[in-house]
C-alpha cells in the first residue's frame, strides 16, 4: 500500500504514524494484530480485498456498514462487496449492512436520534439472535430480518 495514496488525507492524520506494506502482510497483520490500525487509506481494489476480509473477522459481508468520504460527497453502503454471489435471487441476504449504512447516513444529515435509533434496533436484533439470516447460522430471510429490525423499530420509538 503505497504512501502515495495519501494525498490529501495527510493533513487529516498528520498525528498518526503512518507506514506501507504490501496487502498480503497487511491482510496478515489485519488478522493477527487488529489493533494496530486506525485508518487504512489504500486504492480501490486493495480497499475491496482488505474490507472484505475485515468482514470476515467481524461477522461477515451481512453485518459491516461502510461510509466514505470524498471532497464534496459522501457514499453510504454495505463495507463488503462482490461476496456471495451464488445466492443472488434467493432473498437471503442480511440487510443489516444496508440498514446500518442507512442509519450512517440519517446521522451524517444531522438526523441523529432516527440513526441511533435504527442502529440500536439493528443491534437489538442481532443480539437477540431470534431472527437469523443463513450468514450468521439462522434460517430467517432477508424479509423477516427487515420485518424484525423494523418491529424493533416501533418498540424503541
Amino acid at each position: 500500500i503505497s504512501l502515495s495514496t495519501r494525498g490529501a488525507s495527510e493533513a487529516v492524520v498528520s498525528t498518526q504514524s503512518t507506514g506501507e506494506q504490501i496487502v498480503d502482510n497487511t491482510c496478515q497483520q489485519l488478522v493477527i494484530n487488529p489493533q494496530q490500525f486506525d485508518v487504512m487509506v489504500m486504492p480501490n481494489l486493495y480497499g475491496n480485498l482488505v474490507s472484505n476480509l475485515a468482514a470476515g473477522l467481524v461477522g461477515g459481508a451481512g453485518v459491516v456498514p461502510s461510509k466514505s468520504y470524498g471532497e464534496n460527497i459522501a457514499v453510504f453502503e454495505p463495507g463488503a462487496r462482490h461476496t456471495w454471489m451464488e445466492m443472488k435471487g434467493m432473498y437471503v441476504a442480511n440487510p443489516a449492512a444496508m440498514v446500518l449504512s442507512s442509519a450512517f447516513m440519517l446521522k451524517h444529515l444531522q438526523l441523529n436520534e432516527a440513526g441511533d435509533l435504527l442502529i440500536k434496533a439493528v443491534n437489538n436484533v442481532l443480539n437477540k439472535r431470534s431472527c437469523m439470516t443463513i450468514d450468521l447460522g439462522g434460517q430467517a430471510s432477508t424479509l423477516d430480518m427487515t420485518k424484525a429490525i423494523l418491529m424493533e423499530l416501533d418498540a424503541l420509538a
